[in-house]
């Protein structure tokens, strides 16, 4: 495996592949990630992960400083499972100059839910996810449906823009007993990390109420949302949407349940895919 931190390296070792698969990360490796390389791995071409804790889509009082930097050990991780190049550049490689020229996906998919509780966050994805792509020229995209509005608003991104990639979804790494598997989660202590499993429990209570063929969204969004409160969570949204463009649903739509809550000072989220729909 070898290591890249200069975007004129990185295209030079690239030349030539037409069936790169790409997975771009901010680091702080899990279970989660290696997995989205092993499928990447299917692609059959060479195998690149970004290493870049992006700036642009930290808010002023979110947790940039304190984002965990291990790329000693993310890069052992990355080896173990087979990745081909390692992409880390630092900030003056990626931002030469104050990043002036930014990508603004449509309100209608990225000011809403995490979009209207982090303003400017799907800014920032779509900025520096638009510039590794022009850095990595992939032609496959792996991202992680763990952040499900993430996915669908680059794939929209990539559509508008003409780009030549495939983006792919892949399925949601858990722990055991459920917990969706993310960087934050290394933020809770003992006591939090028991409770967290509660979140994916909510959102697996409503995928029973659906099979029941309850279809009152608003109901159930507000008794998870209750249930959660009452544990101590701090929710920001439980919303059942459709899985085309997190619109509000109709009769039919196929349906996910999106949810975010903070947990002491960890916002978590996570997302199922309701099984059945009215």
């Amino acid at each position: 495996m070898r290591v890249i931190h200069r975007i004129a390296e990185l295209r030079q070792a690239l030349a030539g592949s037409s069936a790169t698969a790409f997975v771009p990360t901010m680091g702080n490796l899990h279970a989660g990630h290696l997995a989205l390389i092993e499928r990447a791995r299917k692609a059959g071409g060479p195998v690149v992960a970004s290493i870049f804790v992006n700036r642009l889509q930290f808010a002023p009082h979110e947790d940039f400083d304190t984002y965990p930097r291990t790329l000693e050990r993310d890069c052992e991780l990355l080896r173990k499972v087979g990745c081909d190049f390692v992409f880390a550049p630092n900030e003056a490689e990626l931002y030469p100059q104050r990043q002036v020229c930014t990508v603004h996906p449509p309100a209608d998919l990225a000011d809403i839910l995490e979009g209207h509780f982090r303003p400017g966050f799907f800014i920032g994805v779509c900025t520096v996810v638009l510039k590794l792509f022009n850095c990595v020229q992939p032609r496959y995209a792996i991202f992680g449906k763990k952040d499900y509005q993430q996915l669908l608003v680059v794939r929209q991104m990539v559509r508008q823009l003409a780009l030549p990639i495939e983006v792919i979804g892949a399925e949601t790494a858990r722990a055991d007993d459920g917990l969706a598997l993310s960087s934050r989660n290394g933020y809770l202590d003992e006591v939090q990390r028991a409770e967290a499993v509660y979140l994916s429990r909510e959102l697996r209570a409503i995928d029973s109420a659906v099979r029941q063929g309850r279809s009152d969204w608003a109901s159930l969004e507000s008794a998870a949302m209750d249930a959660l409160s009452a544990r101590g969570w701090r929710p920001d949204y439980v919303a059942i949407r459709r899985r085309i463009d997190l619109g509000e649903p109709a009769a039919g739509d196929a349906v996910v349940v999106v949810a975010a809550a903070r947990l002491g000072a960890t916002r978590l989220i996570d997302n199922l895919e309701l099984s059945a729909v009215s």
